[in-house]
């Protein structure tokens, strides 16, 4: 069976560092921040009490007021950063198969907000049940996805994926697959997060997962730095128009890159800790080598899932040194979760769009906040620390991991014809 060719034609970003793709990509660019104290709840009684937030977004300028109440925060991010790319792709809906295009969007989560407000009012209240009628259609995961195809009317394959972080980029996974099998002709996918609340920012310190340096919270994401103390909680969404080759190139279509391969494997080891030698990340950026059809000295840039965790980042790069040998001293490595935090569900999503408009500026973006050397490191790896370093970026590959041991790779490529 002949695969089809599957390209990317749209973008959206909605991010800490900006609130659309240009934002975004220029933040990356500059090595900026988005860390800040926590402005969505009174966070002085937690050991963490910042994070990497959405700031200056008016949802009314983009969602109906009535229409926005239905929704809970991860699915208004979803709706604005699709619209971007949408717009940004120039699909007219008029003039393509709307049976044939379809939304594949990735969640962590879902309507966390949603869930920790109607509990707690039932909970402080008397006993009787008053909850709000859209309290399980505003939380549901897969609403995303519904809102996403009512608004365009696209009628293909929708659903949502849930692999905690790793859940976007399964998302484009999925819809990479059933365009490259002609199942459908166009996805809208990505993904979006929003659990920058008190159950989730209380959730995931009693992890022990989030950095708690609240004197400095803009150098508090250190990926691959000695004094790294955990990850920074991020919110967001990031869209990708994906469409298939012919289609695209008949309308002619803008197209920023190609897909050209994926992977996903399972570390089979632990509820939250990444295998130590990281035998499921290396696993399944084998995958995704095999599955291109490319050799691993054709990459010439990843964007490591890299959290700034103590165990989570040695492991990836134990794996990246296993799978790309002495390839892995010539590559260009960097974590962006140093300047956005970490979007779970959304994570793969916005990192696989960094990695595409590092193909198309030639351009990688830094692992910002490094201070102190870590001996864990081979200092000959270029972890492309501080500063965005010039390079052709001809085939660049996004790793995203989860916990319960999800592992997920893309690659992307600069389109040839």
């Amino acid at each position: 069976m002949n695969l089809k060719r599957v390209v990317v034609t749209g973008l959206g970003a909605l991010t800490p560092l900006g609130n659309t793709v240009p934002e975004y990509w220029k933040g990356l660019a500059n090595g900026v921040s988005g860390a800040a104290p926590i402005t969505r709840f009174d966070a002085s009684q937690f050991k963490t009490q910042f994070a990497c937030e959405v700031k200056n977004l008016d949802i009314e300028q983009f969602i109906d007021r009535k229409e926005a109440r239905k929704m809970d925060p991860f699915t208004q991010y979803a709706v604005i950063a699709s619209e971007e790319a949408m717009k940004d792709s120039g699909l007219d809906l008029d003039k393509i198969d709307l049976s044939k295009a379809g939304v594949i969007w990735g969640s962590g989560i879902g309507g966390l907000k949603t869930f920790q407000d109607e509990v707690a009012s039932f909970a402080t209240g008397d006993g009787t049940p008053r909850f709000n009628p859209f309290f399980i259609p505003k939380m549901i995961a897969d609403i995303s996805a519904g809102f996403i195809s009512m608004k365009y009317g696209l009628q293909g394959p929708n659903f949502v994926t849930v692999s905690a972080c790793a859940s976007g980029t399964n998302a484009l996974i999925d819809a990479y697959n059933y365009i490259r099998l002609g199942k459908a002709n166009v996805f809208v996918s990505g993904g979006s997060e929003a659990a920058v609340t008190e159950a989730g920012v209380g959730g995931f310190n009693a992890l022990k997962a989030l950095s708690q340096r609240n004197d400095a919270p803009e150098t508090a994401s250190r990926p691959f730095d000695k004094d790294r103390d955990g990850f920074v909680l991020g919110e967001g969404a990031g869209a990708i128009i994906l469409e298939e080759y012919e289609h695209a190139k008949a309308r002619g279509a803008k197209i920023y890159a190609e897909i050209i391969g994926s992977g996903m494997s399972a570390d089979a080891h632990h509820i939250t800790a990444p295998h130590p030698e990281g035998v499921g990340a290396g696993n399944v950026m084998k995958f995704a080598l095999e599955d291109a059809g490319i050799k691993p000295e054709e990459v010439d840039y990843i964007n490591v899932h890299g959290t700034s965790t103590p165990l989570g980042d040695v492991s990836e790069i134990k794996a990246i040194q296993r799978v790309f040998g002495e390839h892995a001293y010539d590559l260009n490595i960097s974590s962006t979760k140093s300047m956005t935090g970490h979007l779970l569900g959304a994570a793969g999503a916005i990192e696989a769009i960094a990695s595409i408009m590092a193909i198309n500026h030639n351009l990688v973006p830094p692992t910002i906040n490094h201070f102190t050397k870590d001996e864990a490191f081979d200092e000959k790896l270029n972890l492309t620390f501080n500063k965005a370093q010039e390079r052709e970026v001809n085939v660049a590959l996004s790793n995203t991991f989860g916990f319960g041991g999800h592992n997920a790779s893309v690659i992307f490529k600069k389109l040839t014809e």
